[in-house]
């Protein structure tokens, strides 16, 4: 089982390298193998270095990291709440970002402002979402997506509002509630990076936590493990890393939802695999959303959201479905 583990992580990761290339390649300008190494070996001439180094290396990273990000804060939170359809989109934290990056905007705020405002909102929407989904000392599982999915609404609602009222600032706007990585720069990259990193270690070492938690929480409490504390540490985390991913990459649903599921399908669901394994496939798949984005309705650039949402809207659907069918079997 470890062999195969160990090749399932081996194929991901060269799956990687590979989207990951054609991610610096494809776009307007075609850029051939050839020309990206060139560059990287100090032969490329002046336009294919600004093309590769300027535009298109620190958008391929930053894609890579949010959907890395995204991926492993979704494995957590349907582990928290052992929900398969438990992701920051559907739980109502990257609406609640994009409110805070709304403000931020339309406030005159600088990266680092709108990231602060975006992790405020989404740590107040989380908290609402929970309390309001506690009933004495559990948490209803219907109750948190349901009001997960009622708080997107409202937020998104104000949002369109705060558009309405201030249309100097509509395009920037449109970007975060559509999501898109054509505005990255390096000054992003670095920014975001080292917090979605370091987020997503620090909750990778709550891994074992969230095991006995899956067990039952009676289970996880015998075992020594303080649960009230590690969902707060966790919802916590997992706001910052939204909040961080919504604030360089606007909205991007459904990542967290569809990466975990279709990666605890393959290498199971214990978190000190699964986790590690999302990341890489969170990553692939978000630069392959990013590439289709850039190439489908070539050269006008479709909005990130739009892609991930063809892809996660019926997964999410198929998920209802076969909880339903399980429900009645019960």
């Amino acid at each position: 089982m470890r062999l195969k583990r160990s090749a399932y992580f081996v194929i991901a990761f060269l799956v990687f390298i590979v989207v990951a290339i054609f991610s610096v390649s494809a776009g307007a300008v075609e850029m051939p193998l050839r020309k990206i190494l060139d560059v990287f070996t100090g032969k490329g001439d002046d336009p294919s270095k600004t093309i590769i180094l300027t535009l298109r290396l620190p958008r391929a990273i930053e894609a890579a990291v949010v959907g890395m990000g995204l991926s492993v804060v979704g494995a957590f939170f349907q582990g928290l709440l052992r929900n398969p359809m438990a992701d920051p989109y559907v739980l109502g934290i990257s609406s609640g970002a994009a409110l805070g990056a709304t403000i931020a905007i339309v406030l005159g705020f600088g990266i680092f402002g709108l990231n602060a405002m975006a992790f405020i909102t989404s740590l107040i929407t989380v908290f609402f979402v929970y309390s309001i989904s506690k009933i004495g000392a559990r948490i209803s599982m219907t109750t948190m997506l349901l009001a997960g999915i009622a708080v997107s609404a409202f937020m998104s609602a104000v949002i369109s509002l705060m558009m309405l009222l201030n249309r100097s600032e509509l395009s920037r706007i449109i970007f975060w509630t559509m999501g898109g990585f054509n505005l990255t720069s390096w000054e992003d990259v670095m920014f975001s990076v080292p917090v979605i990193a370091i987020g997503s270690f620090v909750l990778y070492t709550f891994s074992r936590d969230v095991n006995a938690i899956l067990t039952g929480e009676e289970v996880a409490e015998h075992l020594g493990v303080n649960t009230e504390l590690v969902k707060k540490v966790v919802l916590a985390l997992g706001s910052l890393v939204t909040a961080t991913a919504v604030s360089v990459g606007g909205v991007i649903g459904f990542v967290g939802l569809i990466v975990p599921h279709i990666s605890r399908l393959i290498v199971g669901p214990d978190n000190r695999v699964l986790v590690p394994f999302s990341a890489i496939a969170g990553a692939t798949f978000l630069l392959f959303a990013d590439v289709v984005a850039r190439v489908i309705l070539k050269p006008v650039e479709v909005p990130i959201g739009i892609i991930t949402a063809a892809f996660g809207g019926p997964f999410f659907l198929y998920l209802l479905i076969k909880n339903r069918r399980k429900g009645e079997g019960m």
